[in-house]
């Protein structure tokens, strides 16, 4: 079973932007350099380049490809924008390419498949279940 990969909780507000925690929409947990090409947009308006906060580091979304940790199917991707988030609920789309490194699509490259959700966030708002998510480190 797969999570839904914006939960009620995911967006958070802060002085300088944003950021917006991804659950991991496949059946098994994949490197963290699986994620490709992440794209948010609230209210329907570009957020502008992200980064990825991975444990007290934070890195460009193009030099994931270099990291070597993991994205466990538990865990949430940080991914930090500039963009201001006005109170209240917000349209929040985001949009990605999951390369699956252990399913060929073709004779040279591994799978990837594109991931597009959207979704009325409301910045800090609680989980309504308990979740022992956390974010990747």
């Amino acid at each position: 079973m797969t999570l839904a990969t914006l939960r009620e909780d995911a967006l958070s507000a802060r002085e300088d932007g944003f950021v917006l925690r991804l659950s991991l929409p496949w059946i098994r947990s994949l490197p963290l350099a699986s994620l490709l090409d992440p794209a948010v947009e609230i209210d329907g308006v570009d957020a502008g380049p992200l980064l990825v906060e991975i444990g007290d580091r934070t890195v460009s979304t193009a030099a994931l490809v270099h990291e070597r940790g993991w994205w466990f199917i538990q865990d949430r991707v940080a991914l930090r924008g500039r963009a201001p988030v006005a109170p209240g609920p917000r349209t929040v789309t985001v949009s990605f390419r999951l390369l699956v490194p252990y399913l060929q699509a073709g004779p040279d490259s591994p799978l990837s498949l594109p991931f597009t959700t959207t979704r009325t966030l409301v910045a800090g708002a609680p989980a309504r279940t308990a979740t022992v998510s956390r974010d990747v480190a």
